[in-house]
């Protein structure tokens, strides 16, 4: 099995000059007081910054709002585990044994922090244009995948957007049940829409993500009735 320093090596293309950067960014909060929380937030502002000067320089003739969502889509929790499991992330990280026997190394949205964590650490170790490097080679694939903006809205406003289209009323939403431990809580929301007599439920990690699945249930269920004869 490749070390911490060659598996970064081989992965990203990058050799850390500070192996202890490198340690802090693969080691969850359950394994220990130095991990990748820190590292996480520096991470986070230096992928949005990166992705956005990719983005402008790859799209033109895109105005801000679609910029916006090209980034939002890029840099999603789950457009990052993705990533993360490309680069067998989950297999480097240093978890608490809890986590471990739950599979942590699998779990999204660990993933997802682990690798804004990872691109913090390089940042601060090699500065922004090694991290812009990294990242650029990471979501190069995905970068040239984008489909048109207009398709990159979100389930919630898209919904919006068709019921007002049809002069209904917006839909509600509500939480339906809340479980997990404090930090690792799991959420289930309905949406409804009234005047239509439908309603579907959406799990995630947070309440919007929950409310987001709900609507793009209740959007399949839309347009399947559309296309019914």
């Amino acid at each position: 099995m490749l070390t911490a320093g060659e598996w970064a090596h081989a992965r990203l293309g990058y050799e850390f000059r500070d192996p202890a950067l490198l340690e802090a960014a693969l080691t969850h909060r359950s394994a220990g007081r130095r991990n990748y929380e820190r590292l996480e937030f520096v991470g986070d502002a230096v992928l949005n910054f990166a992705v956005a000067a990719l983005l402008y320089r790859a799209c033109p003739d895109a105005d801000e709002g679609e910029l916006s969502r090209y980034r939002a889509a890029l840099v999603s929790g789950s457009s990052l585990a993705e990533v993360a499991a490309e680069l067998r992330l989950g297999e480097q990280l240093r978890l608490g044994g809890g986590e471990m026997k739950s599979g942590g190394h699998r779990r999204s949205s660990i993933l997802a922090d682990a690798l804004e964590a990872l691109l913090g650490a390089v940042y601060l170790d090699g500065g922004i244009g090694a991290a812009s490097a990294v990242i650029e080679t990471l979501f190069a694939d995905r970068l040239g995948a984008l489909p048109q903006a207009h398709e990159l809205k979100d389930p919630k406003t898209r919904l919006q957007e068709q019921l007002q289209a049809r002069g209904l009323p917006l839909p509600a939403y509500a939480v339906e049940t809340v479980s997990g431990e404090p930090h690792e809580q799991w959420f289930v929301a309905r949406c409804e829409v009234g005047a239509l007599d439908l309603q579907a439920l959406g799990e995630g990690s947070s309440r919007r993500r929950a409310e987001q699945e709900a609507a793009r249930q209740l959007l399949e269920t839309l347009s399947g009735s559309a296309g019914a004869p």
